[in-house]
């Protein structure tokens, strides 16, 4: 089957891998030519992802049988409706069905209205004497959101980001006076995890939990990145999170894809909760309408099942399940010095591509052209897969000696005192559970 991938990132190179394996004839469109992709793919178009009418034109000239789109900002853009009304069966949610993740304001508004499971208090305002009078009278800590995409790199958290709520109200100032909106959600303590799923918009089938580490250095301090690594134990689950946790979750997920379908806007394709794991439970923080980055390469090379089988099954409304290997998995990101606020650019990396290999290791390119240069986002990922967490990450560690450059990368990514310090943050706050074991 021919099949177009769009997206040129350290996602989608798993992606494509994962349909290459599966035995579909690739076809990629992407802004920059990502080296890994490059050598699986038959036919490779630049262009920028969100450019709808090119890329439908490459899908049309090419006669492609089915479209799988990587990326959130094409989404966005629709581009899953063009391809749709070019007859291209397609592999993500449509315009209006991605605002779970395009639209902030559109997703509490939803949670809200169905009374899905895991909502917080969320208020949006476009009037700032309003805005600082009600944070104000919260008197808790806030988050302070942007309405759109941004990457990963635009929420803010009083305690964290924000020293106070001061400074919570004068950011979200600065967001109505540039968007004319902003989002105001109550604080939630607790762990990040990542529950992703594939559905067909009535069958939702779940994939192994991961955590992502989205601060750029060690400790979890630092800027917000776009994940600078993510793990995942070999019993799909999070050594912090229940069983009865988990069900919990996936009732979220499963009641926001009944939900869209009743609203008449179908979700089809990936849907990601990324959830906060509070003393009472799941809270959902953001959906993501798309696999995660790191996480696809948390889960996608455990996927036992054909995915280009699940593809077509999401597309035919006829989605039946996914089997993954029982193994952990550690993801290490290496960016370029001084990602996320002033990532180097123009420079070259070295890697020992059969040293890699020969760690165990897998090799996922993203932020960098055929020449090795260094494009400003993240650059290269390694994954170690292995029984246990530990030499997961082992591998990964080792993999990481072989690359060479003006990058970085954090260390702690998977490791046992990084998950412990997860597992602490849990119990302090009350949550009553016993640790398993990943």
């Amino acid at each position: 089957m021919k099949v177009l991938l769009v997206g040129g990132g350290g996602r989608e190179h798993a992606i494509g891998e994962a349909l290459a394996r599966a035995g579909a004839e690739l076809y990629v469109v992407s802004k920059h030519k990502n080296p890994g992709l490059a050598r699986l793919a038959k036919d490779y178009s630049l262009a920028k992802e969100t450019d709808v009418p090119k890329v439908v034109g490459y899908a049309e000239r090419l006669s492609v049988e089915l479209a799988f789109i990587g990326p959130e900002a094409p989404l966005e853009a629709g581009i899953v409706n063009a391809l749709e009304e070019a007859g291209i069966p397609t592999v993500g949610p449509t315009k209006e069905a991605a605002r779970l993740e395009t639209n902030k304001a559109f997703a509490r508004a939803f949670m809200e209205k169905h009374k899905i499971p895991g909502r917080k208090l969320f208020r949006v305002f476009d009037d700032i004497g309003e805005m600082r009078a009600w944070i104000d009278e919260f008197g808790k800590p806030v988050v302070v959101k942007p309405l759109g995409l941004t990457g990963g790199k635009g929420v803010k958290v009083v305690g964290y980001q924000l020293k106070d709520n001061e400074e919570a109200k004068a950011y979200a100032e600065e967001l109505i006076r540039k968007d004319g909106k902003v989002l105001i959600e109550e604080r939630t303590d607790g762990v990040e995890f990542t529950f992703q799923v594939f559905t067909d918009g009535k069958h939702v089938v779940p994939m192994p939990l991961a955590q992502d580490y989205p601060h750029a250095y060690e400790g979890d301090e630092g800027p917000i990145t776009g994940g600078m690594g993510s793990y995942s134990c070999a019993n799909h689950l999070l050594p912090f999170v229940t069983r009865e946790d988990y069900e919990r979750a996936l009732e979220t997920l499963k009641a926001t894809v009944e939900a869209m379908r009743k609203e008449g806007t179908p979700y089809k394709g990936i849907l990601y909760g990324q959830f906060m794991l509070s003393r009472d439970g799941p809270v959902i923080i953001e959906y993501n309408a798309r696999f995660g980055d790191p996480e696809a390469m948390n889960v996608l090379p455990l996927l036992k099942t054909s995915l280009l089988e699940i593809a077509e099954g999401i597309v035919d409304g006829n989605l039946k399940g996914a089997e993954f290997e029982r193994k952990a998995t550690v993801v290490k990101y290496i960016a370029p010095k001084g990602y996320p606020t002033s990532p180097v650019k123009g420079v070259r990396i070295e890697l020992d591509e059969k040293a890699i290999a020969e760690t165990g290791a897998r090799l996922y390119y993203a932020s960098v052209d055929e020449n090795l240069i260094l494009l400003g986002s993240r650059a290269l990922a390694v994954v170690g897969i292995a029984d246990t967490l530990e030499e997961a990450e082992r591998i990964a560690q080792a993999a990481i000696g072989y690359v060479k450059g003006k990058i970085f990368y954090r260390r702690d990514v998977g490791t046992k005192e990084s998950v412990e310090k997860r597992v602490r943050i849990l119990i302090e706050l009350g949550k009553d559970f016993k640790p398993l074991a990943c």
